[in-house]
């Protein structure tokens, strides 16, 4: 199990948040509003919030811009995760991503079968990783939206979580995963050799 580390420092990033909806604007954007909630409560920063209708073009056009950008690490994709026709999501990212989050999805869907049951198998949650930018699209109910950042996100998002997160792989200089025994070593002040 993971935990933050006494030593680490938090090292805030800048992540933006975009909504997939048909029918809904910011006055009524749950999902965006708790998602921006939670990551600036965190200590990260919100760079900036959209609001796109569920086309794939449109998806895959506001992040390929959001991808190229230096004050962008994350990016948290709400809604069109579904099996509708309308629903295409991971469709528009999966072309973007240089290397897929398996393990993303796989988790969101273990952690909300506690609460809704077998219906987690119609979750297509995906994450991946494009021009070092990190890119989770989770569902867009503010349920589904804590749940994928409570229960993954915050932590994995977190530089001082131990033994791995995902700050190193968007954050050059930060230290990258290291095995329980070398941070053993570090902790006790005895370096670790590459």
């Amino acid at each position: 199990m993971s935990h933050v580390h006494a030593n680490a420092r938090f090292v805030p990033l800048g992540i933006s948040v975009l909504t997939v909806s048909d029918t809904r604007g910011f006055d009524r954007d749950g999902s965006g509003d708790l998602l921006s909630e939670r990551l600036s409560e965190a200590g990260h920063a919100l760079v900036e919030r959209r609001i796109v209708p569920d086309d794939i073009y449109r998806i895959r056009a506001v992040v390929s811009k959001w991808v190229v950008r230096d004050d962008i690490q994350v990016i948290l994709v709400n809604g069109g995760t579904g099996f509708t026709l309308r629903d295409t999501t991971p469709e528009a990212l999966a072309p973007l991503f240089d290397r897929a989050i398996d393990g993303y999805g796989e988790l969101f869907r273990q952690l909300s079968f506690d609460s809704i049951g077998t219906s987690t198998v119609q979750s297509r949650a995906v994450g991946g990783v494009a021009n070092r930018t990190l890119i989770f699209a989770m569902p867009g109910s503010p349920k589904a939206c804590a749940t994928a950042w409570d229960g993954i996100l915050e932590s994995q998002l977190d530089a001082r979580t131990r033994p791995c997160n995902f700050v190193a792989m968007v954050m050059p200089e930060q230290q990258a995963c290291v095995s329980r025994e070398a941070q053993a070593m570090c902790d006790q002040g005895q370096g670790v050799s590459a």
